[in-house]
């Protein structure tokens, strides 16, 4: 008879080998959320959200739907708060950490052994008096010898995916105060061109009166006409470009359907009254860029994957065969059975491949990782530095816009007014200066829009989140419904 203590035992041997090694950290269904949410909380100061059921798709839809009534004007903040409980490419970057922890969950899980019974003597009259019955489980060992190492590639891939899903959100937060900012200018732009309309307007109305007394040649009047009606194309070019301006953050707010009524404020907030001094910022990005972790940490990956390919050099494949054979044997019309553990070791001989190629790839895979790195932080060092020297540069060409150019060309405006109505000057340099004013507006709109968005790029700089591609020399034309304070 088989003795089942024994058998039990032969057939557990391939288990115990392997150690035990649980993967609670890595089964929950929000498994290193938590990392990724208080990393862009200290930044963004605004909070995000994992959707995985229909019940949290309903609480987010209801406090998203909360802030845009409670917010009849959006502000930055609230507009980053939006696209963070809302934004469904955030959601997807989400997935790929969770994809990251059930591989990380997979890896501390055993083989599944495999498992082969044969029997012979079956229907076979001549072998009925001999029968032999055996149970073989087959575990590749190689597999249990290197788990920790597995185990330990996982877990640096999961730290890394929760990094890059922190840099995604803070990609997100930064996009969207950009667009937010673009939008705001861009109504702010076409407000100042619409007041210039309203006196364009009045003044090509004065031609016409004029030229009907005869006080006006009439080609003074077309003069008149003409910048009205080159200004009211301008206008709606603006218009335009503004409403595109806001589409680009509806979209990044994950907005639709009735959502879409929200308005933003008229105006740019004013420029503040110093710049932030950041005499270690290279220090401070080198420590905090949330990307740069993540190339330290495909370094240390690699550089776990290239020890495991030495360790498995020579051997890419060893399995070990537990298992019983049982005997019954009918000898003189007495039954006799004897069962027999047994053992057998199966590899791969190194004759052909002895494993150089797989070390190269291995060895040429940390070299790239470790260039990677360091091209990383030199890049880092710099995208800090442009950073700063935009904002504190736009900050004071800015300034010099509201404080000197705009002054200057009202003046003379003001000056050639006076002039024209001493009917000392014509009617083509009143138009000339008049332009020259509204250029000058435009321009000081636009310089205090270049100055916030440098200040907007100054987070990602310090933590990740990606480059901004608005230029210094970019003018996004804008446009608003009217140049009061309610919004659009």
């Amino acid at each position: 008879m088989i003795d089942p203590k024994k058998l039990m035992a032969v057939l557990a041997f391939p288990l115990a080998l392997s150690g035990c090694v649980t993967g609670a950290e890595y089964s929950g269904k929000e498994a290193g959320f938590t990392s990724v949410a208080n990393k862009t909380a200290a930044v963004t100061a605004n909070k995000t959200v994992w959707i995985q059921n229909r019940n949290q798709a309903r609480s987010a839809a209801e406090q998203v739907k909360g802030l845009l009534a409670r917010k009849k004007t959006l502000d930055a903040d609230t507009a980053v708060q939006i696209a963070l409980l809302n934004n469904r490419g955030l959601q997807a970057a989400y997935a790929d950490l969770g994809d990251s922890a059930a591989d990380a969950w997979q890896s501390t899980m055993l083989l599944n052994p495999t498992v082969s019974i044969g029997t012979t003597g079956i229907g076979t009259p001549e072998l009925e008096a001999f029968k032999t019955i055996e149970g073989m489980i087959t575990t590749n060992i190689l597999a249990l010898a290197t788990r920790n190492r597995d185990i330990a590639i996982a877990d640096t891939r999961f730290r890394q995916a929760q990094l890059t899903a922190a840099v995604r959100t803070l990609q997100v937060a930064a996009d969207t105060r950009r667009a937010w900012i673009g939008a705001v200018a861009a109504w702010e732009n076409v407000g100042q061109l619409q007041r210039a309309q309203a006196t364009a307007d009045a003044a090509s109305e004065l031609a016409e009166k004029l030229g009907e007394t005869g006080a006006m040649t009439k080609g003074t009047q077309a003069r008149e006409h003409a910048f009205v009606a080159e200004l009211a194309g301008e206008t709606a070019k603006a218009r335009l470009a503004a409403r595109l301006a806001k589409e680009e953050l509806t979209r990044l707010m994950g907005l639709w359907g009735s959502d879409l009524d929200y308005q933003i404020p008229n105006s740019l907030p004013p420029l503040p009254r110093a710049v932030v001094g950041r005499d270690t910022i290279e220090a401070e990005a080198l420590r905090n860029r949330i990307d740069l972790q993540v190339a330290r940490l495909e370094l240390e990956a690699t550089a776990k994957s290239y020890g495991l390919t030495e360790a498995t050099r020579y051997v890419t494949d060893l399995e070990i065969l537990t298992g019983f054979e049982t005997e019954r044997e009918i000898e003189d019309d007495e039954k006799k059975t004897r069962t027999t553990a047994q053992v057998e070791l199966e590899f791969a001989i190194p004759i052909f491949d002895t494993g150089k190629a797989r070390m190269r790839k291995a060895e040429l895979a940390y070299m790239r990782a470790a260039n990677l790195l360091a091209e990383k932080a030199v890049n880092v060092r710099s995208e800090a530095r442009s950073a700063y020297e935009a904002y504190r540069s736009n900050y004071d060409i800015a300034q010099h816009y509201r404080n000197d150019v705009v002054p200057l060309r009202t003046k003379v405006e003001q000056e050639s007014l006076l002039t024209y109505n001493g009917m000392i000057s014509n009617t083509f340099e009143l138009l000339t200066d008049t332009r020259d004013k509204i250029n000058s507006i435009l321009l000081s709109v636009n310089a205090k829009r270049d100055f916030w968005l440098a200040e907007a790029n100054l987070a990602p700089a310090l933590y990740g989140g990606g480059a901004t591609n608005a230029s210094a020399e970019t003018e996004v034309a804008a446009a608003s419904e009217s140049s009061g304070g309610g919004g659009h």
